[in-house]
C-alpha cells in the first residue's frame, strides 16, 4: 500500500456553462512533504464546506489502479494524477476491501476511513463532460475519505500500514452499493445504520431508508 502521489490546489474561479463557478477540485502533484491537519493538507482547500470538506472529510484517496479503466472509457482525455481531485493517489486500497472504520498509518499521520465520495456537478467542470458525475457513480470507483486522527506529515513513495480492521466489516463499496440502491439487503442497511465509524448524516440517512423498509 503506497502513496504515489500528494495532490492539492487551492479554489479557484472558473466558466461553466456560462457561468461562473468556485471549486477546489483542480489538484496538483507537490514534491516536498504536505502536514495533513484535522480539516485538510496544507497548501490546499475546498470552495463549498457546506458540501466538501471537514473532519470527516479531510482527506480524500483515490486508487490508482482506476486510472487504467478511465482511461480506455477516455480515451482522448488526458488522466494526470490529481484529477480526480484527490488529496492521495495510492495503490493497494481498493473500496471493496477497505471497511468503514479501518485506520491506517502514514508518515507521521493516523487516519481514519470514513465514507465513499458521492461525486457533485464539479467533477464535470474538472473533466469538461456533463455527463462525468453519472459515470463515475455508476462505475462504482468512488475512491473514499479519510478523517485524521493524529495530524502529521507525509510525502510521495511513503507506506501505508494497516493499524487496525473495523470489526463491523461494511466495506466502502457496501456503502455505495446501499446509497444508489443496487439490490435489496435490508440487514446490511440495518447494520450500516448503527456504524459508529460511518459519519451522522449517512447513517440519519440508512436509518431513514431502513424505517422505509420496515414499512412496505
Amino acid at each position: 500500500m503506497k502513496l504515489i502521489s500528494v495532490n492539492v490546489g487551492l479554489p479557484r474561479e472558473v466558466t461553466w456553462k456560462g457561468k461562473i463557478a468556485t471549486t477546489g477540485i483542480f489538484k496538483e502533484p507537490v514534491s516536498e512533504r504536505v502536514m495533513v491537519r484535522a480539516l485538510n493538507l496544507d497548501g490546499d482547500g475546498q470552495a463549498d464546506l457546506t458540501v466538501h470538506g471537514g473532519a470527516d472529510k479531510a482527506v480524500y484517496v483515490y486508487p490508482f489502479e482506476h486510472y487504467d479503466y478511465w482511461q480506455s472509457e477516455l480515451p482522448d482525455t488526458k488522466l494526470p494524477l490529481g484529477i480526480f481531485g484527490e488529496n492521495f493517489t495510492t495503490t493497494g486500497l481498493r473500496e471493496e476491501e477497505l471497511n468503514i472504520g479501518d485506520r491506517f498509518a502514514i508518515g507521521t499521520v493516523k487516519l481514519m476511513v470514513t465514507q465513499p465520495r458521492l461525486p457533485c456537478y464539479k467533477l464535470g467542470i474538472r473533466f469538461g463532460r456533463p455527463d462525468m458525475v453519472k459515470r463515475f457513480l455508476a462505475s462504482r470507483r468512488t475512491g473514499f475519505y479519510f478523517r485524521v486522527l493524529q495530524e502529521g506529515e507525509v510525502a510521495t513513495g511513503d507506506t501505508l500500514e494497516l493499524v487496525s480492521r473495523d470489526d463491523n466489516n461494511i466495506t466502502v463499496a457496501d456503502i455505495t452499493q446501499l446509497y444508489v440502491r443496487e439490490q435489496d439487503n435490508p440487514e446490511l442497511l440495518h447494520r450500516a445504520a448503527q456504524l459508529e465509524a460511518l459519519p451522522e448524516s449517512w447513517r440519519d440517512y440508512f436509518q431513514e431508508q431502513s424505517r422505509r423498509q420496515d414499512m412496505k
